[in-house]
């Protein structure tokens, strides 16, 4: 299909902008080809998910695009990394494959920092001091938070991914198809909650558990969710839509009464009406819990929460529960994941330091689930994360235990697996 250029990206694409410019636009043209696109349309920012040493290539790309003088136009945030390069021995580099990915993972950081990104190594951009706002088009990569930004924002980005998204925060364009539109972003299913009790719809464990569960249910088609509680709050929803595109595809969801365009059923799914329907009980949430949890073993070795990055919010109320109790067991290791824009407020309100003397330990810029953080010996692990427990037995060899919040911290503190089988009835 035939895409109608502006005269200013026609010049892009003639390379009257440049060399990197050029070899952009040709990438953002294509896609627009592939994805049926007529035209493009303007970003107002874009988030970076090709930060992650995965080979040679991705490396190449964007020493390309650096070499040719490619510079992003629009406020580009970056993605996590390979490294965290404020604890750089955090990340391990015994093997010949550790230190190739220690080493080229810091030239692919430079390299984005060099295409003028700002360099804040995180998979939850919109902690950060600018978010887009309702109906503003930006070009967005890493699965949660390209839902977070459709759903929860009400900004509209389509999946975009390593080399694409670069292009548009290059070209300051992106394809208009997709969820750019107004008709992808209509309902798909109708996700019925009501016979979920409302104690259990606050607990922390049930966002990511319904997440995961609605994730494989509806696979890339958009859910309604209906009976949430009004005050369900962003780290719920952010743990929900990371779950959803981690078990499915989930890029855009609506909760009505809660996120921006679905203030009522009708208002979400538009003329046409759901496609489907389910119906979630608690039964429901407790095989999700099964499912994702992996250990058969009492013996616990890791807990690793904040996946997503931690939240402020998230980050005061595991501090709060380390307060009172027994130390963490010093055979269990426990790391917190955040962005270095929340560990700098955790610390001012003295959070950091509460961690801290409990022994627990801080990861920026990167993931204990992608990189060789945990140690080689580690066998079962605790997550309050969805998708950290969906990934991590593939990533990285090791069993898992879903459970909520405190019951990481009383199972880290008793160095076994504790959790409360009656918690979800």
């Amino acid at each position: 299909m035939a895409v109608t250029l502006t005269p200013d990206e026609q010049a892009m694409l003639d390379g009257r902008h440049g060399p990197g410019t050029a070899m952009a636009m040709r990438v953002v043209v294509g896609l627009a080809r592939v994805r049926g696109a007529e035209r493009l349309v303007e970003i107002g920012s874009a988030h970076i998910d090709g930060c992650l040493y995965h080979g040679q290539v991705g490396l190449d790309f964007a020493e390309r695009l650096r070499d040719l003088g490619a510079r992003v136009t629009v406020p580009t945030t970056l993605n996590v990394g390979s490294l965290d390069l404020l604890h750089p021995g955090l990340v391990r580099g015994d093997t010949p494959e550790e230190r190739e990915t220690r080493d080229n993972g810091r030239a692919l950081m430079d390299a984005y920092v060099a295409l003028g990104a700002r360099p804040t190594w995180t998979c939850a951009p919109y902690q950060l001091d600018a978010r887009p706002g309702l109906g503003e088009h930006v070009a967005w990569a890493e699965s949660n938070a390209i839902a977070f930004c459709n759903s929860v924002l009400g900004a509209r980005t389509d999946r975009y991914g390593d080399f694409l998204d670069i292009c548009a925060a290059v070209t300051g364009r992106a394809p208009l198809a997709g969820l750019h539109t107004d008709a992808a972003r209509l309902g798909d299913v109708l996700v019925d909650c009501t016979r979920v009790p409302e104690h259990v719809l606050r607990l922390d464990l049930t966002m990511p558990l319904l997440g995961y569960l609605v994730g494989s249910l509806v696979g890339t088609r958009n859910p309604v969710l209906l009976g949430l509680p009004a005050n369900v709050g962003e780290d719920g929803l952010k743990a929900f839509g990371a779950a959803a595109a981690s078990s499915g595809g989930v890029a855009m969801f609506h909760v009505v009464g809660v996120t921006p365009e679905a203030p009522d059923v009708d208002s979400a799914f538009g003329p046409n009406g759901p496609t489907a329907q389910v119906t979630i009980t608690s039964d429901d949430l407790g095989r999700a819990r099964r499912e994702l949890t992996t250990a058969a073993r009492s013996r616990l070795d890791v807990v690793s929460v904040g996946t997503p990055h931690a939240s402020v919010d998230e980050i005061a109320s595991l501090a709060t529960l380390l307060m009172d109790g027994p130390p963490i067991d010093p055979h269990v290791d426990f790391y917190v994941s955040t962005g270095r824009s929340v560990l700098a407020e955790a610390k001012r309100l003295g959070h950091v330091r509460t961690l801290e003397e409990s022994g627990i330990r801080i990861v920026v810029d990167t993931c204990t689930y992608v990189t060789s953080v945990l140690r080689p010996d580690a066998r079962v692990a605790m997550t309050n994360s969805g998708k950290w427990a969906h990934y991590a037995p593939g990533n990285l060899g090791i069993d898992v235990v879903i459970a909520s919040l405190a019951e990481c911290v009383e199972s880290a503190r008793a160095g076994k697996v504790l959790v409360d089988d009656d918690l979800l009835r």
